[in-house]
């Protein structure tokens, strides 16, 4: 659910649109998108914007209550990992509750994707910076 700091307006709709449970995945510039899935395009170039840069942008914007992640980031990005966790703990401080936090394999996130209201791309070059972000209620 929509808490007001985007400027894009293509996310910002998503969100406004979404409810208790509804998904929303933002994905490294690899991640495969399926086309009857919405897909908000923000790559530039390699690195632009970041990942993170997204992740913590759109997650300040929406009430979470859960993220998925791929297994494989604990080993394969353990910094990109590390960042996620940070924001993670910033979120819950803010919104004052838990954030259930699950890992699967990366297959099974990429097959999630489509049950994702959209996919936001970033421009982020490293393996496995992908996440579903599950909406809570803000009540």
């Amino acid at each position: 659910m929509y808490k007001g700091q985007l400027f894009n307006s293509e996310i910002i709709q998503v969100l406004s649109k979404m409810g208790h449970t509804d998904q929303i995945a933002i994905g490294d510039a690899g991640l495969p998108i399926a086309s009857d899935t919405p897909r908000i395009d923000l790559a530039v170039t390699y690195g632009v914007p970041s990942f993170i840069q997204v992740f913590q942008t759109v997650s300040q914007d929406m009430q979470i209550e859960k993220v998925i992640l791929a297994e494989e980031i604990i080993k394969r990005n353990c910094e990109m990992h590390k960042l996620i966790l940070e924001q993670i703990k910033k979120l819950e401080q803010a919104q004052n509750s838990s954030i259930e936090t699950i890992y699967v394999s990366h297959e099974k996130l990429k097959l999630q994707t489509r049950h994702c209201k959209a996919v936001i791309r970033t421009g982020e070059c490293s393996p496995f910076a992908n996440v579903i972000l599950q909406s809570g209620v803000i009540f």
